[in-house]
């Protein structure tokens, strides 16, 4: 089964979809196409993968663009064969005059909505606070969750410059209006800051699941806090070797995160970016686990019993889960 538990609207960008809107647009392209300009070519570091994320941005700057991306990445997920998708996205990066934060999440609702009812594939949205955004935005962006929840939005995130923006507390008033809608709460942390960064994000913001935390597995204590609470770490191999998280894909951390009783989940990021959708994300895992059927089985059941989903969506999915041994 492929449950995809971590990835970003704005890194699915079809390069055929960044053309025709460049072109209507009056953006010129870029040296080498659009395909060159998205995707991370060699690893570096987390901003200067950002930076590819980033030239995104224009093709997500009113209702029409964004509700044609969001539906092309549920389309895309379908095809790629997975069972149920979590978008990420930050609204706010989106707002322009005539069109709020609310508009923005309406938009990215309604592609999601097309995409489900062309593909039969459930999915929801995730919205994220963004680290290099104001309180005051970052508040809107959890109220405009909060106004629809359930209704399309299903999760919160903190994302963004993890190097550049490593703190955590100010963000505690968006999570708690999350939280108090009753939305999953999930948030990017060690990714690219040290291992107790992901501790901060249990403790202050509730969290139930962390994006990358690849450095959480460099600290015995905060691995034994993530297995007690049950906390599961949300990993893309891909991604994390192009952002420097990790040295290379032999390296990843995930067989370590399993050997210390931390639960795993699958995404693929920012799969324009890496080049990696999750079905090849699998594929890696399923190497990084030795080819362990049965740790593979156990990640899926793990992907279903943690997302954010209603009780009968969790059931319907279930359903498709191999038996437990």
């Amino acid at each position: 089964m492929l449950v995809n538990l971590h990835s970003h609207l704005e890194g699915r960008i079809r390069p055929a979809t960044a053309l025709e809107l460049a072109t209507a647009l009056g953006l010129p392209e870029p040296p080498g196409g659009w395909a060159g300009a998205l995707e991370v070519a060699e690893p570096g570091t987390l901003t200067a993968y950002l930076d590819k994320v980033g030239a995104s941005y224009p093709f997500l700057a009113d209702r029409e663009m964004l509700t044609r991306v969001a539906r092309e990445a549920v389309e895309d997920s379908a095809a790629d064969g997975q069972d149920y998708l979590e978008l990420r996205f930050g609204p706010s990066t989106h707002v322009r005059p005539g069109f709020d934060v609310d508009d923005v999440v309406d938009a990215a609702c309604e592609g999601v909505a097309q995409g489900v009812a062309a593909t039969g594939m459930p999915a929801g949205l995730v919205l994220a606070a963004l680290r290099s955004h104001s309180d005051e935005r970052n508040l809107a962006v959890a109220r405009a969750a909060a106004r629809r929840a359930g209704d399309g939005i299903v999760g919160f995130d903190l994302a963004g410059d993890e190097l550049r923006f490593p703190a955590v507390d100010r963000y505690v008033p968006a999570f708690g209006i999350a939280r108090a809608a009753g939305l999953g709460l999930t948030c990017h942390a060690a990714e690219a800051a040290p291992a107790a960064a992901a501790l901060e994000a249990m403790d202050l913001l509730g969290v139930t699941r962390i994006g990358h935390g690849t450095r959480a597995a460099t600290d015995p204590h905060v691995l034994a806090e993530l297995a007690a609470r049950g906390v599961v770490v949300e990993v893309c191999p891909t991604s994390n070797v192009l952002t420097g998280a990790c040295a290379s894909l032999a390296d990843h951390p995930l067989p370590r995160f399993e050997a210390a009783g931390v639960g795993v989940v699958l995404g693929d990021d920012n799969p324009r970016q890496t080049r990696s959708t999750l079905s090849a994300e699998r594929v890696i895992a399923a190497e990084l686990l030795g080819s362990d059927e049965g740790a593979l089985a156990a990640l899926d059941r793990r992907a279903v019993g943690c997302a954010f989903l209603t009780d009968s969506e969790r059931a319907r999915l279930s359903a498709g889960l191999p038996a437990s041994p």
